[in-house]
This record gives structure tokens, C-alpha cells and sequence, in this order.
């Protein structure tokens, strides 16, 4: 599988605006079977998202829809929404023929307020597309490696391939990004596609440092600071399965009900 990350500034609760900018990366890099894009890529971060967020059936979901048939490739990223009088921070993974996966982050950012008017999704979701079982988490999911333990199925199977991250994640706390990103792909014998953003909002200044990280834990993407980036690489499912069956150490995780 090809994957192509979306590193972009956003402009601020503009979504028209932002899409323009993310169809265009998109467009400059055709050929991959996947494009990820940072947390709310459409207006940036929300932490009060009133008036603001976009409705659950919004013009950007449906122009993610439209660019996959388009691309005939799956998008994915995440959008403030406003569904049934409630706001989430919700991903969309959207397939070619328009199918499409929704993911509610379950650990809302309550440092920045998130937790105040977002609520928060009780529910890990993965989605299979071309053969790759992908892992949907958001920014702050990161931090939680519990929420994101991979395991093997009554089959011996392991559960998902790949994990994928998209972001608002600020230049102060970049260490922990680059520490957590590696540990989450390591720990879980899987692939990571984390996502970041760039430019400034509330929050602070994002820097971007966005990466394909093999499970080995190096990178397969050079990072790129600060600036606008498309970043692709190629995963290599045949490869990672031998991997697991030489190094088998998803099947040796003790489940407790201290960690469960």
C-alpha cells in the first residue's frame, strides 16, 4: 500500500479555503492508495466549536467522497462536527466507491478545553482497506498506548497493520511526538502514518514532523519542519507478517483486569 501524508496550514475555520489547498497537495502526488490529513484539516482546532463545526453530511465529507472516486484511493482525516446537537472530533476514512468510516475521539484534549464541548466517542474502530487493517486514532489517542495494544485474534491474526494519527500537535510537546509515534509502532508490530499539521492557532505553533514509521521504528518518510509538505512511502504487509512470525511478541501479551 502507497500512503501519502497531507501536511498543510490551515486557514482558520475556512473550510472552502482549506480544501482548495489539501485538493491540490492531493492532485500533485497521484498513485497512492491513501491520503491521511491532520486533525480538523478543514478549520483547524476547536476547542468551542459553536457556530463553527460542520454538520454530519458537510461539503467537505462530500467532497472527500468525490476526490476518492476521483483519486481511487481512500482520504482520511479528521473534522469538528455537529451531529444530533452534539460536537465530535471525528475522523472520516473514505473509500473509492464512497464508503465511509467514522472514528470519534475517544481522549479529548481537556488541557486545551476540548473536553468542555466535545463528546467523546467509547468506541476503537478499524477499518480494512486493500488488504491493510487500519487502526483510526486522533492526536491526543497518542498518548494512550493501552487504547491502541494490539493483540491477536482466536486465529493467531494480529489485529490491524497499520495505525493511523492525525494531528494538531504542537512544536512544545514535539519530543513526545516523535518518542510516542515510534513506541506505538514498535510496541504493536505495526505500521504508524502520523499526520501534523503546521502554522498557529489557539493552541500554539504546530510544526509539522510528520512521518511513516516501519516497525522497526525508523522512518520511511524524511521529516519535514514547518513548512508544507506531501510525504509518501510504501508499506509492505508481505514483509511485516514475516516479521510477526519470526518475532512473534504479540502473542505473548498477558492480559490482566488491571490492564484491560
Amino acid at each position: 500500500m502507497k500512503i501519502t501524508l497531507i501536511q498543510h496550514d490551515i486557514e482558520w475555520a475556512n473550510p472552502e479555503k482549506t480544501r482548495q489547498i489539501v485538493d491540490e497537495a492531493i492532485s500533485r502526488n497521484p498513485g497512492s492508495d491513501l491520503y491521511v490529513m491532520p486533525e480538523m484539516f478543514t478549520t483547524g482546532f476547536l476547542p468551542e466549536p459553536q457556530g463553527l463545526a460542520e454538520c454530519a453530511n458537510s461539503e467537505s465529507l462530500r467532497w472527500m467522497q468525490r476526490k476518492a472516486s476521483e483519486m481511487d484511493a481512500a482520504l482520511c482525516g479528521s473534522m469538528s462536527v455537529e451531529d444530533g446537537g452534539k460536537y465530535y472530533n471525528r475522523m472520516y476514512f473514505v473509500k473509492p466507491d464512497g464508503e465511509t468510516t467514522i472514528y470519534d475521539k475517544s481522549h479529548l484534549f481537556i488541557y486545551s478545553g476540548e473536553g468542555v464541548n466535545y463528546s467523546a466517542g467509547d468506541k476503537r474502530v478499524i477499518v480494512e482497506f486493500r488488504g491493510v487493517n487500519i487502526l483510526l486514532e486522533i492526536c491526543y489517542d497518542l498518548r494512550f498506548p493501552m487504547w491502541s495494544r494490539n493483540s491477536v485474534d482466536a486465529d493467531g491474526h494480529a489485529l490491524y497493520d497499520l495505525i493511523i494519527y492525525s494531528a494538531n500537535w504542537p512544536i512544545a510537546r514535539r519530543t513526545a511526538w516523535d518518542v510516542l509515534t515510534r513506541a506505538r509502532a514498535i510496541e504493536n508490530q505495526c505500521y504508524v502514518a502520523a499526520c501534523n499539521r503546521i502554522g498557529a492557532d489557539s493552541c500554539g505553533e504546530c510544526f509539522g514532523g510528520s512521518k511513516i514509521i516501519h516497525p522497526y521504528g525508523h522512518l520511511l518518510t524524511e521529516e519535514t519542519i514547518n513548512q508544507a509538505a506531501e510525504l509518501t512511502a510504501e508499506i509492505d504487509l508481505a514483509q511485516l507478517n514475516r516479521y510477526r512470525t519470526k518475532f512473534p511478541t504479540l502473542n505473548d501479551i498477558i492480559w490482566t483486569k488491571d490492564f484491560c
